[in-house]
């Protein structure tokens, strides 16, 4: 993604190792820059082999611009060598703006080395790597004095109108690869619920076009919410092996209140907006929600894994227009 702030300080990623740039390199010595940014760049000759460049001419103007945006998978870990991030586990390069360096020896100057292809080991001074790029406080366990080792792997240098339009191609491609990932995985989830339903021989169930099941257990008098409405609603939350998660009904935080909400607005998962539609005011029923109407296959803690089919055992207290 394009970062609105100079560079993305990311999460602590663990202590993982980082690909070389090729065991025929190791033994290339470190240049050093006018300025101290110490670094290793390789290009790739006609056989595909990765080369160092050598020693960078000062006056080489062939590496990224003022105002390019470089499209680059980035590492970087301590000097004890805990890595701090790796964006290949997040599966897609990340997105830089080139700027004016923030100090001597800085990442921007790093990025202005590196040309299209071009893989790069850069040595950068930890104490202004924080306070003068990152703009935080550096972390304890990051010894003061020390370095950090970055490296990237650039793999295309655009305008900022190019590497705008090549962001949006590229989330639209992931948005229609999860459509389909999620239609797979409905097929499966629904022949569960039906299986999981005729086990526990639940009567009368019933399917919304979006693919919850929903079972009328005491049919409600009251009118049917519509989207906007405010609705409140209390539940109890439990796997289809029957492990509960949570209730409503002893929840210390809302003091054992049903949980409110703008009922249509996707404040809540699609299955309790589609759900919550089908019942009456004061209705009590079980919904049977399939995982790309929940929470899909991003996994919330060890409590909740991915892909999980959920069911929710409600009842719809109130509907307040």
């Amino acid at each position: 993604m394009l970062f609105k702030s100079k560079f993305l300080l990311p999460v602590l990623a663990g202590a993982l190792l980082l690909q070389s740039c090729g065991d025929k390199n190791k033994s290339d010595e470190f240049r050093t820059t006018a300025d101290g940014l110490a670094y290793k760049i390789y290009e790739q000759n006609d056989k595909g082999e990765y080369v160092s460049r050598g020693e960078i001419d000062p006056n080489d103007t062939t590496g990224a611009r003022l105002d390019q945006v470089i499209t680059m998978h980035m590492s970087y870990r301590t000097e004890g060598d805990s890595v701090l991030f790796n964006s290949r586990d997040q599966k897609q390069p990340i997105m830089i703006p080139v700027m004016e360096p923030s100090f001597k020896g800085s990442l921007e100057t790093a990025l202005t080395m590196m040309r299209a292809g071009d893989s790069g080991v850069f040595k950068i001074n930890a104490d202004s790597l924080f306070a003068k790029t990152f703009g935080q406080p550096m972390p304890p366990f990051i010894k003061p004095g020390s370095h950090m080792t970055f490296y990237l792997k650039a793999e295309k240098i655009q305008s900022k109108e190019e590497a705008i339009a090549d962001q949006q191609k590229m989330f639209e491609e992931q948005q229609k690869a999860a459509m389909a990932q999620a239609a797979e995985q409905m097929k499966v989830d629904d022949a569960k619920i039906q299986e999981y339903i005729k086990e526990k021989g639940l009567k009368n169930a019933q399917k919304t076009d979006a693919g919850v099941y929903y079972v009328v257990t005491e049919p409600g008098k009251g009118p049917k919410a519509k989207a906007g409405d405010n609705v409140s609603v209390h539940y109890k939350l439990s796997f289809l092996d029957g492990k509960e998660l949570e209730s409503s009904y002893d929840n210390p935080m809302s003091g054992g209140q049903p949980f409110s909400f703008p009922l249509g607005q996707g404040q809540v998962i699609q299955g309790w907006d589609d759900g919550i539609a089908q019942l009456n005011k004061g209705s009590k029923a079980i919904l049977l929600v399939p995982s790309p109407l929940a929470y899909g296959d991003q996994a919330r803690g060890e409590q909740m894994p991915a892909n999980s089919i959920l069911r929710f055992d409600v009842e719809l207290v109130d509907i307040k227009q």
